[in-house]
């Protein structure tokens, strides 16, 4: 339930759909199932490894969640102005150029930050903090339930595309675009009070 709170599919399947406008149909299923695959190996890799990568690279959470949240923020800014951010979003002549770079977004900034983004990867490790092998699995298996949910979710997206038409997709990238600049924001100030509080 708190990795089902935090990554919420319905609430990101809008985001999704706005980060893809314009591809076709096997791209929009392809970038899915990147997305939630690439977020399913960060999330394994910080619940095995976490405290040894942060420990490694001297790396603190509130540090990762300031980082984060102004990732989150620009991202939802652009969006809410109707634009497509440079950070997560290939040029044009990108595109022109490979397929490849129309799947960047399932790297960023889908799979990180908005799917394994600081607060995910923060419940997974508490999750998984202080329990043993059982803990381990289970945080694994029910992180990958949610991922495979949030698959079904973006790939059944495109009816939704359908049903409200391209203006209702911008008007809800704009409403969605307001929502993640808040959640940057509120990151924000989570990783500030964490630096002073540590």
């Amino acid at each position: 339930m708190g990795f089902l709170a935090i990554m919420n599919p319905v609430a990101n399947t809008p985001i999704f759909l706005g980060l893809t406008d314009g591809d076709d149909a096997a791209t929009r299923r392809i970038v899915a199932l990147k997305a939630v695959t690439v977020a399913f190996v960060i999330v394994a890799l910080f619940c095995i490894a976490g405290n040894f990568i942060f420990r490694m690279f001297g790396i603190t959470l509130p540090a990762f969640r300031i980082t984060g949240g102004v990732l989150v923020f620009l991202i939802g800014f652009h969006m809410l102005q109707g634009e497509q951010s440079s950070v997560h979003s290939p040029s044009a002549a990108d595109n022109r150029k490979s397929r490849e770079a129309q799947l960047g977004v399932a790297i960023s900034p889908l799979a990180m930050p908005i799917l394994a983004g600081p607060g995910t990867i923060a419940t997974a490790m508490s999750f998984v903090a202080e329990g043993g092998t059982m803990e381990l699995v289970t945080t694994l298996v029910a992180f990958v339930t949610l991922c495979a949910l949030t698959y079904l979710f973006f790939v059944a997206g495109e009816r939704f595309v359908g049903y409200i038409g391209d203006s209702g997709i911008k008007v809800v990238t704009r409403m969605m675009g307001l929502i993640l600049a808040v959640i940057g924001t509120q990151m924000l100030i989570a990783g500030i009070r964490g630096a002073f509080v540590t």
